[in-house]
């Protein structure tokens, strides 16, 4: 069994997430496909979802990294306007209604060069290999 601390991927700062700003997106796979996971802040705290819309497949940001509606309080998808609370990825308003965003597991830690945002895979999310 792998160590989770061995298996964490950095993905950013802890700074470069702003609460209901810019995401930072991280390519994936899954069941051997290319995807994406995104990564944001809301109410101080670091968030992470698989970057797929509940409704249809697609991915949310309407530019890259950019998850929120205007208001910086949910998560929004661009193609069919599909509102996710982003503490939650829980689906509260649109065509999927009682759908939900698959999470990722984040963790923030005290680095060397001060706090960063991290990324513990789970077995059928894994980080892209370069």
């Amino acid at each position: 069994m792998s160590d989770a601390t061995t298996d964490a991927v950095r993905v950013c700062a802890s700074g470069d997430l702003i609460d209901g700003g810019t995401g930072v997106r991280v390519a994936a796979k899954s069941g051997g496909g290319d995807v994406v996971v995104f990564f944001v802040r809301f109410d101080g705290q670091a968030y992470g979802y698989l970057n797929r819309c509940a409704h249809v497949p697609m991915e949310l940001d309407w530019a890259e990294g950019q998850f929120f509606e205007s208001s910086g309080l949910y998560l929004m998808c661009a193609t069919h306007g599909a509102i996710y609370a982003p503490d939650t990825g829980k689906c509260v308003g649109g065509p999927c209604r009682g759908g939900k965003l698959r999470p990722v597991q984040v963790e923030e830690r005290d680095t060397p060069d001060g706090r960063a945002v991290f990324w513990l895979p789970d077995g059928d999310l894994r980080p892209a290999t370069p």
